[in-house]
């Protein structure tokens, strides 16, 4: 049987803050991984006198007062936080949170959904804020990140939210 996503309700406020808590802490282990790795990188830079101490015994002290491990770090770990959206929503419209409460993101109009529009989302759903307007806009159920994104979150069921069903879904 081919259900198409209108034969699916939009998913809820809480709902989404259920899989948007869940997101959160992987996205928080995906960031301490990241600062892991670029930290014993720029500790290597120091160490090995690729980059200069400017004196300072000790590289924790360098990393605290360096401008570029500070800028590496925040950007580098910002990167793969916001890689980890894009790609799960790219390939597939299900983070590992909305695959946990059966959500599944859905394009409203028929332009293919691309890395220019999943960052769209991510940039529109500010952090999470943009969900809020789901409470507001009750009856529509669409966040700020769907509406601006052309997109809308459905609520699969337990047979649909396996990756095999997904080819009988239309996006």
């Amino acid at each position: 049987m081919n259900k198409t996503p209108h034969n699916f309700v939009r998913a809820h406020f809480f709902r989404r803050l259920a899989a948007i808590i869940y997101d959160l802490l992987v996205a928080v282990a995906i960031g301490m991984c990241a600062a892991i790795v670029i930290t014993v990188f720029f500790t290597l830079l120091y160490e090995n006198g690729v980059l200069d101490k400017n004196g300072i015994e000790h590289v924790s002290d360098v990393l605290q007062e360096s401008k570029l491990f500070q800028f590496s770090l925040q950007f580098w770990v910002s990167a793969w936080v916001m890689g980890f959206f894009l790609w799960f929503w790219r390939n597939g419209g299900q983070t590992i949170g909305m695959r946990a409460w059966r959500l599944r993101m859905f394009s409203t109009n028929d332009k293919p959904f691309g890395y220019g529009r999943a960052l769209l989302r991510l940039i529109f759903s500010l952090g999470g804020l943009g969900t809020l307007l789901v409470l507001i806009d009750w009856k529509s159920k669409l966040a700020l990140q769907d509406r601006v994104s052309h997109t809308e979150i459905l609520v699969l069921s337990k047979e649909e939210n396996h990756h095999a069903a997904w080819k009988d879904l239309q996006d």
